[in-house]
């Protein structure tokens, strides 16, 4: 990655940070990258989850993933891995090791989080920037997205507008599909909303909702730093992140449980084996 900071999937875009070029195939019917003048294309979810797929296991072969005894991965393993089932979806979650702060979850469940992330957030906001993306998943956010990008690109043949039937994505389309993921944002509301589900998902876990509050707290100190016009340009269709933390932090007021979050401590360490002393017994023999 050229940038030094690339700003947080949970605020800029839902899936869609490199080139991304994979074999696809949704369904029976072949389609061709030509303009038809497509205005009402349905993409099922189960067609936005199959392509996300496909395109998450091309980008995990692109980038270095955590191995699982990699002190990233036990660590997520630790904190996140009890919530693999969400709300009508199964999530699966990966480490990439990169230092760039982000993280974006796709329409089929996967979660990708980045090590620079991992790096400047303790456990609680982790699972508030996490919970921000399980919620653009659960919203239907996700299957917009790609549905946006389909249209964009024209990949899909006027007549079957309405099948949403898929199939035989070369590689070069899903690069376009990418490209257009990439480009896309998601609306006020629909990061609104989703900032609404990570509180409701902390709130729900037992975990610390202020950590919401200081999540975003932590993204607003970044804005003000040497990538503060990349970071603006990025969010100029979203609320910026002094907002959403004021946000969060009217939320906790109104259940009664706001109080100033205090950064616990982060460890992204292999956890050291305890070797048990050997004790000797000793054994003493008595005089006849």
């Amino acid at each position: 990655m050229k940038k030094k900071i690339i700003a947080l999937g949970v605020l800029f875009v839902v899936f869609g940070f490199t080139k991304m070029n994979a074999q696809i195939n949704l369904g029976e019917k072949a389609i061709g990258a030509v303009q038809k003048g497509v205005t009402a294309f349905t993409l099922t979810n189960a067609d936005a989850a199959t392509l996300s797929k496909e395109a998450v296991a091309k980008l995990d072969t692109e980038n270095q993933v955590a191995g699982p005894n990699d002190g990233y991965t036990l660590r997520l393993n630790r904190i996140f891995g009890k919530h693999t089932a969400g709300d009508g979806f199964t999530l699966n979650y990966k480490v990439y090791k990169l230092k760039e702060v982000n993280a974006f979850a796709t329409a089929d469940g996967s979660v990708r989080v980045y090590s620079g992330l991992m790096d400047i957030m303790d456990d609680n906001e982790l699972l508030a920037v996490i919970g921000h993306e399980i919620g653009h998943v659960a919203n239907n956010d996700s299957r917009d997205a790609m549905r946006a990008a389909y249209q964009k690109e024209a990949l899909i043949d006027g007549a079957s507008s309405q099948s949403a039937k898929i199939s035989a994505v070369t590689d070069s389309q899903l690069g376009k599909i990418g490209s257009a993921l990439i480009d896309s944002k998601h609306s006020r509301k629909q990061e609104t909303e989703a900032d609404l589900y990570s509180y409701n998902f902390l709130k729900k876990n037992g975990y610390n909702v202020n950590a919401e509050e200081s999540a975003f707290r932590i993204l607003a100190k970044m804005s003000e730093g040497a990538e503060a016009s990349f970071i603006d340009q990025m969010m100029s269709s979203h609320p910026d992140s002094k907002k959403r933390a004021d946000d969060a932090k009217a939320r906790a007021e109104k259940d009664g449980v706001y109080k100033p979050y205090v950064q616990q401590k982060i460890d992204n360490t292999v956890p050291k084996k305890t070797t048990a002393k050997k004790t000797t017994k000793k054994t003493t023999t008595k005089k006849k």
